[in-house]
């Protein structure tokens, strides 16, 4: 009788053993399936941020070539207002001596009595 009680409680204790083992896998598969997850999020993100990367170069480009341009265009302006500051000096300074030159041509006009 003791024989049948061994087998007993050692086919109790095999159906305990087997009933852990398969809450384990069961939760050794939650946690794959888990993973596996976090895999596929990241695996998305990691392109998102590879994709946002790439577009935000593409327009740090851009932007440096429209600055590139702006400058240029700046270069321009300032060299073609520094050629109009001298002409309208030189206008200005025309301009001073024909008025004097008509000053002094009244000048004599009156002095001659016209």
């Amino acid at each position: 009788m003791n024989e049948i009680a061994d087998k007993v409680k050692e086919t109790d204790d095999l159906l305990l053993l087997i009933e852990q083992h398969k809450k384990e896998i069961w939760e050794w598969k939650q946690k794959e399936s888990k993973w596996l997850e976090d895999r596929v999020l990241l695996d998305g993100t990691k392109k998102l941020v590879d994709k946002l990367a790439e577009e935000s170069q593409a327009r740090v480009k851009q932007l440096d070539e429209s600055l590139a341009n702006a400058l240029e265009i700046n270069e321009n302006h300032q060299r073609y207002n520094g050629k109009l500051q001298t002409r309208l000096t030189e206008v200005e300074q025309d301009n001073k001596k024909l008025s004097k030159q008509i000053e002094d041509y009244l000048n004599k006009f009156r002095k001659a009595g016209l």
